[in-house]
């Protein structure tokens, strides 16, 4: 089972039934001292995308107990990643100014700020490992620019937003949160399938709206102000809560399967762009309802 998510979709965190384990599972390979070892059938490491071969018999053996990922590691990862977006995010909108006379240097720095975090968020989604670094810098740049663009919907569109948007967003979290430890949402095939379809063509409306107000001007075909706006913004943030259960699934089976702790950085990388992606369509939405114009 892969997730939208391009972080948790190319590491392999889950399969098809998401039920391996490690701790039931005979050692495989194991045989007398001295004897040929018979040839292992249904070898419950054979498909685990973290299993390692072994030395002597060259079947899939359980990962290290050593360094695999624990939950500890992803709350203490996912902690120190959305820290460090939040410290940025606060120190951009103190020193960044968005009056009238500063708008539009400040804006230009988060504009920047914001496609460079976009192509380290890239480069680390094809990395075949996670890097720490690149992690971290990406969500400094990336507090950048949403502190800008808050201070901006805050002070010139709809007082009071950013603080509106990010409790909508803690909300959403902690509801699917609930729903999927209690057995409310249950992520399997056919939701997968649906999410993925869902978010396809969420996005292709998306790009065209854009390629609309670029070579048009105004507002696109409208699917983000007025009436389709609010619609996009509810079912942009329905979206971010479905990826935010895939996420879930993805480090819960990754835990099971074993996953190095490096991976850790991965999942919490993963869920921090879930997270923005759920505030920015809140705020968007707010700034729409509440907007002065």
């Amino acid at each position: 089972m892969r997730s939208s998510n391009p972080v948790f979709s190319r590491r392999g965190f889950s399969r098809d039934n998401g039920s391996a384990g490690f701790n039931a599972a005979p050692q495989a390979g194991a045989a007398a001292v001295g004897t040929v070892p018979a040839p292992v059938t249904g070898n419950p490491y054979a498909n685990n995308p973290y299993a390692q071969a072994d030395v002597q018999y060259g079947v899939p053996q359980a990962p290290p107990t050593a360094d695999r990922m624990t939950m500890d590691d992803v709350v203490t990862r996912t902690a120190g990643t959305l820290g460090t977006l939040i410290v940025f995010a606060a120190l951009a909108w103190a020193v960044l100014p968005v009056d009238e006379a500063n708008l539009g240097k400040s804006y230009g720095i988060a504009i920047g700020a914001g496609l460079v975090a976009m192509v380290l968020g890239l480069v680390q989604s094809f990395k075949r490992k996670a890097s720490p670094a690149l992690i971290l810098t990406y969500a400094a740049l990336e507090g950048v620019f949403l502190g800008v663009v808050s201070n901006v919907v805050d002070t010139h569109i709809a007082d009071g937003a950013a603080m509106q948007a990010v409790i909508g967003t803690m909300a959403t979290f902690v509801a699917v949160l609930v729903a999927y430890r209690t057995g409310l949402i249950r992520v399997n095939r056919r939701f997968v399938g649906f999410v993925m379809a869902a978010a396809m063509g969420f996005v292709l409306l998306m790009a065209v709206n854009l390629l609309f107000a670029a070579f048009g001007g105004g507002d696109g075909l409208g699917f983000r102000s007025g009436g389709l706006g609010i619609l996009f913004g509810i079912i942009g943030i329905v979206l971010g809560a479905l990826f935010l259960a895939l996420d879930f699934k993805q480090v819960e089976d990754g835990i099971r399967y074993g996953a190095p702790k490096q991976e850790s950085w991965l999942a919490a990388f993963g869920l921090t762009l879930t997270l923005v992606w759920i505030y920015m369509e809140f705020l968007r939405l707010i700034a729409i309802l509440q907007g002065n114009d």
